[in-house]
């Protein structure tokens, strides 16, 4: 979008009912405590692999939608030190992608003073990608979270696809956050 444009979206100024409670899974590494996983703190669901070793990056970038692709593509290339199986990767890839645009969008404004924060985990048995922006999050029960529906909407179908390409998807800070988990087969 060009510079000094505004565009609003269906969900932009949306927040979650207060009787509506935040999920976030958050990895424990061995030997480390929940506090390393960042604000999320508390644990609220442990996957199975809690004795393995995790490899950990965290991104930072500016919130403009135009660098995205440059954004997710350094993502990508710490998940392919992980990652074998080309269609693992590319529905990564395409998640990451999503995730990181909505962030870049919605959660800041297109604003490239805003920052978008990303960080991956991973082990033999999983990468865990949670993206983070400053945005005040959507209304999830607006958002159809679980089925892609046909519509002539510019925006809101980036959810439903992020859900179908990875083994889970959960949502934290009232949806300013997004923590994606996709299951991989050892190399």
């Amino acid at each position: 979008m060009p510079e000094g444009c505004e565009e609003r979206t269906h969900n932009a100024a949306m927040r979650l009912p207060a009787n509506v409670k935040d999920e976030v899974v958050v990895v424990i590494r061995k030997r480390a405590d929940a506090t390393d996983m960042g604000k999320a703190g508390a644990i609220r669901r442990q996957t199975e692999d809690t004795d393995e070793e995790r490899a950990r990056r965290e991104f930072e970038f500016p919130g403009a939608l135009a660098n995205v692709a440059r954004y997710r593509d350094r993502v990508m290339e710490f998940v392919r030190q992980y990652c074998v199986d080309e269609g693992d990767c590319i529905d990564i890839l395409v998640a990451v992608q999503e995730a990181l645009a909505n962030a870049a969008l919605h959660g800041c404004g297109d604003d490239p003073a805003k920052v978008i924060r990303c960080t991956v985990s991973a082990s033999k048995s999983d990468i865990v990608i949670r993206v983070q922006d400053p945005g005040p999050g959507f209304d999830r029960a607006v958002a159809d979270l679980e089925n892609y529906q046909v519509t002539k909407l510019t925006h809101g179908r980036g959810i439903a696809l992020i859900r179908s390409l990875m083994s889970e998807v959960t949502f934290a800070d009232h949806g300013s956050e997004i923590v994606l988990r996709k299951r991989i087969d050892p190399a």
